[in-house]
């Protein structure tokens, strides 16, 4: 009798010990689907995240329409109002040609140098970045401009790139410029319009879950 008491009393234990175990199991599986949820939804949630700070910065740096508005009246009124530049650099980006205001602003830095070290290592990036052939934001420049900062680039001057400065920036103002005049960027600008998403905004998105594909295979380590 006391024999088939202590047998029931062990399938009691034992079973309740599985069913333990298979809520642990449960709950194990419940936080593998979580986080492996929360991997699938990261650059969703860093682009909200993004969004949304973005939205934060447009409204806390505001352009007038008044401000914008003078932008209009010169191409060199629209670069130096910090707004102005960043606007007008939103709106190439929007077309891919950054490269330009970006060597442009490099340029405006680069003439700011005082030690001889400095110049050298700024022209050599400079050189490396935006002017060699082949560069990772090379620059529409004649052969004849390019060949003269190419002789002079191991002893650079604080006007070596002036004559490939001037001609990006007319190729900016004669082109770039009476476009984003007619851009929806400078539109809203003018009329107090709050500023609209961009194409290149949904296009990093797009490149962002390409990268999560990429890396999917290390989702193991969340297991």
């Amino acid at each position: 009798m006391c024999e088939s008491k202590e047998k029931t009393f062990f399938k009691l234990i034992h079973g309740s010990g599985k069913e333990e175990a298979s809520k642990e199991d449960k709950i194990r599986a419940k936080e593998k689907r979580n986080r492996l949820s929360l991997l699938v939804q990261k650059p969703e949630f860093h682009e909200e995240t993004h969004s949304s700070r973005s939205g934060h910065l447009a409204k806390e740096t505001r352009v007038s329409p008044e401000e914008a508005a003078k932008w209009g009246e010169s191409f060199d009124k629209l670069l130096s109002h910090r707004d102005g530049l960043e606007a007008f650099t939103r709106f190439l980006k929007t077309e891919f040609s950054e490269e330009n205001i970006e060597f442009w602003k490099a340029c405006e830095d680069f003439k700011k140098s005082k030690e001889p070290q400095q110049i050298i290592l700024k022209a050599k990036a400079i050189y490396e970045k935006f002017i060699q052939n082949d560069a990772p934001q090379e620059v529409n420049l004649d052969f004849h401009t390019k060949e003269i900062i190419t002789k002079s680039i191991t002893q650079p001057t604080l006007h070596s790139f002036d004559a490939a400065q001037s001609r990006v920036y007319q190729l900016m103002e004669q082109d770039s410029y009476t476009r984003f005049l007619k851009s929806d960027i400078y539109l809203d600008l003018i009329e107090g319009r709050p500023q609209r998403p961009t194409n290149l905004r949904r296009r990093s998105r797009s490149f962002t879950c390409n990268e999560f594909q990429d890396v999917k295979s290390d989702v193991a380590i969340w297991l």
